[in-house]
């Protein structure tokens, strides 16, 4: 590549579609692969928003849908709904046993480990507007994630104090579910997820939104593995990165199934 301008005509324009893509569904659940900057249900943080994945996938299916878990507005990928109260409960109840194998994708700045573990507490994070109420100052609670490194690439582009700049392909799998997790993991062992607007590198953000025409985060939910909860079954829900991430992986050459 002999510019990054050259390199940003290469990526197309970002689509979405009217329907969400659904990745399972039975009598009994639903699984989509929620869009990026798309919220899950309605908050008082995006008071201005009036689309949000219970809603959208509630009109789409005709009948009504319970969450069991969240991903952050700006995370992309699988989603799981149940189709009644009581099968959502026995969802939860799974979350809660650590019964469910989750999945990520994501590129961060510089070149990390092969594969590590980040074994690092996090401080509960307070919304001031919908956590007022909440207990202040609460003990930092034990948090576990692991990567693996599948690819890196070194692009000829001075973004920092160094000539060259170097990005890292990671598939995570969090072992617990603090919020932001993977984010602020990521950002304690200063390889900060390409994005990340608040826990991320502001210059390499930058970077990606002018050469690469990359405007989300680029952290993406690529798998769910977990017990059924009413059938004698193990679902192991995956989805396809968007194809804003997936303009990147080509861009970078990276090999990603």
């Amino acid at each position: 590549m002999n510019s990054a301008t050259e390199l940003s005509k290469t990526l197309p324009a970002l689509a979405f579609d009217a329907d969400l893509e659904i990745l399972y569904r039975d009598e009994f659940l639903v699984a989509i692969n929620k869009p990026a900057g798309l919220l899950v249900h309605r908050s008082n943080i995006d008071r201005h928003e009036t689309r949000f994945a219970v809603q959208l996938l509630r009109d789409q299916l005709g009948q009504a849908v319970f969450p069991v878990h969240r991903l952050d507005k700006p995370t992309a990928g699988v989603l799981v709904f149940a189709l009644s109260s009581e099968v959502a409960r026995k969802m939860m109840n799974l979350f809660i046993a650590d019964s469910v194998e989750k999945t990520y994708l994501a590129v961060v700045r510089g070149y990390s480990p092969e594969q590590a573990v980040i074994d690092y507490p996090l401080q509960e994070e307070l919304d001031k507007m919908t956590d007022r109420l909440a207990q202040q100052n609460k003990a930092a609670q034990p948090a576990i994630s692991h990567y693996q490194r599948l690819a890196t690439v070194e692009l000829p582009f001075a973004v920092g104090r160094y000539p060259s700049s170097r990005y890292s392909l990671l598939q995570l799998s969090p072992k617990t579910g603090r919020k932001h997790q993977l984010r602020r993991h990521l950002k304690h062992i200063f390889h900060p997820i390409i994005g990340d607007t608040t826990h991320g590198d502001g210059k390499h953000n930058a970077f990606f939104r002018q050469h690469f025409a990359c405007h989300q985060l680029l952290l993406a939910a690529t798998g769910l593995k977990f017990p059924h909860p009413c059938e004698n079954k193990t679902l192991n829900i995956q989805a396809s990165v968007d194809a804003g991430f997936k303009r990147i992986l080509t861009a970078f050459a990276w090999k990603y199934n």
